[in-house]
């Protein structure tokens, strides 16, 4: 008799040839959930992007204003972190230098949230247990995630060349600039899928994403502030802590001048290694659970979950820890780097009559550096405060808020405990940075007064993250569809308006839309306070059209 034949040895490729057609219904699954919020990322990065190519010739055309600008920002560290690694005086050098890091941010964003919004969202919401008793199996749509992850970075990459292209500038140091954002990208979407793997919840997820965004910054950040300069002061290479991050490894590609798209390769191979850490962990551990597992909870609820509040709160704060490690990172960078910053300019002929005529000596440039990265610590804190807020909508969106809203609990007050919560995480995130820039600040002389002043950077950035907090909630009120994908979009355009306007040489009626056009610069001479007064009392205005649009709604589903 013949033996009949092994069925394991038939399954495997029964299976795979049943499973790889369910990846396109996926991927147009994934596409149809992202129709609104990936349209306006790309918009946005692209928008950016030309107006940027158009304002810098623009605003800098002769190659005497170009030198005398890279010459300053080579020399001064505060710029270098904000801005990158200056490579000549060329029109298409500045441009790259004026505004990749933080293109290469907003992209890495974009990547970890879609990530964590198509992989660990789905499995709360129950999504993904329905599909992996189908033939697609578990890692199938993690695949379809990381094809449409891969497909939206390059989209975002395509769209800023483009932009590029459109404005004038070099077309092959264009296509550098993009492939180097898209690689960004895709470095950052395997840190998204890992996140998802590791957390228990979306939130958390987001949050340690978050973090390590952040991280990736601060660390570029660092290696451009401590870089070495050219003889000409017309150029800079990054110190060593740029290379441990992929937005430095997409700075290194110096498009417009090298060209040189080898350091990508470094951002594709960490997100093939974090591809498949995550392939693994999703193929060895239960649906729902984590890496990192919740702690079992109490037989009885604490004090803390007695109200809908604690129950909001203790849902969201992994979320807010994640940016409040970023603030204190960004803290403490300002603070320890401060006195570093007057050490190089003292050692630069071309800023000692500086120091000598400016009132403050070297604590007004202390003062302005710090100030200069609270301004970032602001837009971290209004990121924080609209995922609090967001989180509203999501869980109207799976229907949980239906359940809570049954019992005694009233719309307005169930929409403002994220409010609450949302104002918790800008206050946390503030207070990290300020407790790790008064740490940093101690060795400083004067150490009193350096703390007092970064106490009053701290609280400028408040108002405009009160306002962006009050917007978000009408959204969630009266547009909630749309409300989390305008959320973000609305954010991204208040910080480029805010804080590269005078960069993209906008016009002023545009830049005073920004909320961040009115955060009050405590390094200034005299200190303009008038917009921390408007900016919370709009906030508590617009506060109550969201308690009115809430109450007057039906739930969207």
């Amino acid at each position: 008799m013949t033996a009949p034949a092994a069925p394991a040895r038939q399954a495997a490729p029964t299976y795979v040839r049943a499973a790889v057609p369910t990846l396109w219904p996926m991927l147009r699954l994934r596409l149809r959930r992202d129709r609104l919020q990936l349209p306006i990322w790309l918009l946005s990065l692209a928008v950016i992007a030309l107006l940027a190519g158009i304002a810098v010739p623009a605003s800098f055309g002769t190659l005497a204003d170009r030198e005398a600008l890279v010459q300053i920002a080579v020399g001064t560290p505060s710029i270098l972190m904000l801005r990158g690694e200056p490579r000549g005086p060329t029109t298409d050098a500045l441009l790259f230098f004026s505004m990749f890091a933080n293109l290469a941010a907003a992209v890495a964003f974009m990547s970890t949230f879609l990530a964590v919004r198509h992989s660990r969202a789905e499995e709360e919401a129950g999504r993904s247990e329905l599909i992996g008793a189908t033939v697609a199996g578990r890692v199938v749509p993690l695949l379809a995630t990381v094809l449409f992850g891969v497909v939206a970075s390059l989209a975002a990459g395509a769209a800023v060349a483009l932009a590029l292209v459109i404005a004038g500038l070099d077309p092959l140091g264009s296509l550098v600039t993009g492939a180097s954002l898209a690689a960004t990208g895709v470095a950052f979407l395997g840190v998204g899928v890992v996140a998802a793997q590791l957390m228990r919840t979306s939130r958390g997820a987001n949050g340690l994403a978050a973090a390590v965004v952040g991280l990736a910054y601060v660390l570029r950040a660092a290696g451009d502030a401590g870089g070495t300069p050219s003889a000409d002061g017309l150029s800079l290479t990054s110190a060593w802590p740029s290379w441990l991050s992929p937005i430095g490894w997409g700075q290194r590609t110096r498009a417009f001048t090298e060209n040189n798209p080898a350091p990508l390769l470094l951002a594709v191979a960490l997100a093939g290694l974090l591809v498949a850490v995550a392939v693994l962990l999703q193929s060895r551990r239960d649906t729902g659970s984590s890496v990192f597992a919740e702690r079992a909870g109490r037989p009885a609820a604490g004090w803390l979950l007695h109200g809908s509040l604690g129950l909001a709160w203790r849902l969201h704060w992994p979320a807010i820890l994640g940016w409040a490690i970023t603030g204190l990172l960004f803290g403490l960078l300002a603070g320890s780097l401060g006195e570093t910053v007057v050490e190089l300019m003292e050692g630069n002929p071309v800023f000692q009559n500086v120091l000598v005529g400016l009132a403050g000596g070297r604590g007004a440039i202390i003062d302005l550096f710090t100030a200069t990265l609270f301004s970032l610590v602001g837009v971290l804190a209004t990121a924080a405060a609209i995922q609090a807020m967001l989180r509203a909508r999501q869980e109207e969106a799976a229907g949980i808020a239906e359940a809570m809203l049954s019992t005694s609990l009233g719309r307005i007050r169930w929409l403002f405990d994220y409010v609450i919560v949302g104002l918790a995480g800008i206050v946390l995130v503030l207070a990290a940075a300020v407790a790790g820039a008064a740490a940093g600040l101690l060795r400083s002389a004067n150490a009193g007064d350096r703390i007092d002043s970064v106490l009053a950077a701290g609280a400028a950035q408040l108002p405009a993250a009160l306002l962006l907090l009050s917007v978000a909630a009408v959204l969630v009120a009266l547009l909630p569809r749309l409300s989390i994908g305008l959320s973000w979009g609305l954010l991204l355009a208040a910080v480029v308006v805010g804080q590269f306007g005078d960069l993209l040489d906008l016009p002023q009626w545009l830049r005073d839309l920004s909320p961040f056009s009115h955060t009050p610069i405590v390094a200034a001479a005299e200190v303009d306070w008038s917009g921390a007064w408007w900016m919370p009392a709009l906030a508590v205005l617009l506060a109550a059209v969201a308690a009115v649009g809430i109450r007057r709604r039906d739930l969207a589903l």
